[in-house]
């Protein structure tokens, strides 16, 4: 039946992922939107893919299990590129939560479970993850092994802990890091890995969202300063993407890329440092 690449979130990002890594192999393309996922099946089946769609929401574990059978249906999995996810000006503290950090445990749950021996995985994490001061060795670890049921109910992920959205991006886009080693660990004895890659500002709808919205003058900001003077682009990350799929990254999983021009740099030792 051949092998199936599913990428979750068929943006920007989601596809020029895809046409790296998925010649040759059948494309199942998943989005909550089944305009979206129509759309990118166009774009790529113009460009020879072989391509099908499927409505899923991340914050469901029964829509994305059922993800899982429509794919298996397919073929072998060989490939999971989850680039899912709201931003902080798109969603409350609650749905980026959800989404962001429920919703990522759960697709690597349960792709996890039939992963073909010898597939790969990523995550499209965030910059953001990276701009969070240090937590505790115990936060570290109950947001990387919580079963992901129960993850929603951790204190520190509380309302009246996290209030604001772009906390709560933080911290999702930080679990899905660390969940993503763990998950590494469980992976490997399938054979299989994964990785995440945490992008600085890349130029898709998202980010022109963020751009336009309340948070665009920090935006504007950060590719000002950043060491590269910039934002990147979805084939960037794209180049990143299928390097980690790929046969030379055969001896990378459990780890995270930060791409994002040289923005965490600053932050932390240069022009974008917050005033003390």
């Amino acid at each position: 039946m051949g092998k199936v690449v599913v990428v979750i979130g068929p943006g920007s990002i989601g596809q020029a992922i895809a046409r790296r890594v998925g010649v040759g192999k059948k494309v199942l393309l998943a989005d909550l939107r089944e305009e979206n996922a129509l759309a990118a099946a166009k774009t790529l089946r113009d460009a020879g893919f072989e391509v099908s769609t499927a409505v899923v929401d991340v914050s469901s574990r029964q829509s994305i299990h059922e993800l899982v059978e429509q794919a298996q249906a397919l073929g072998d999995i060989s490939g999971l590129i989850h680039a899912a996810g709201v931003s902080p000006t798109q969603a409350s503290p609650e749905t980026i939560l959800k989404v962001d950090l429920y919703g990522t445990a759960v697709v690597l749950e349960e792709f996890g479970n039939v992963i073909a021996r010898g597939g790969s995985g990523v995550v499209i994490a965030s910059q953001s993850g990276h701009r969070l001061p240090a937590l505790t060795d115990e936060q570290n670890k109950a947001l990387a092994l919580t079963p992901a049921d129960e993850l929603l109910t951790l204190p520190m992920l509380q309302p009246d802990q996290v209030s604001d959205p772009l906390r709560a991006y933080q911290l999702s886009k930080r679990a899905n890091s660390l969940r993503v080693m763990a998950e590494a660990v469980r992976w490997g004895k399938r054979g299989a890995r994964i990785n995440t890659i945490s992008p600085g500002i890349i130029i898709t709808p998202l980010a022109r969202d963020e751009l336009a919205g309340p948070r665009g003058p920090g935006y504007r900001r950060m590719i000002d300063l950043c060491a590269v003077g910039r934002a990147g682009t979805p084939d960037e990350v794209g180049n990143v993407a299928a390097l980690l799929m790929g046969p030379d990254g055969a001896f990378i999983t459990g780890s995270d890329f930060l791409m994002d021009g040289g923005v965490t740099a600053a932050y932390w030792f240069g022009e974008l440092a917050p005033a003390t």
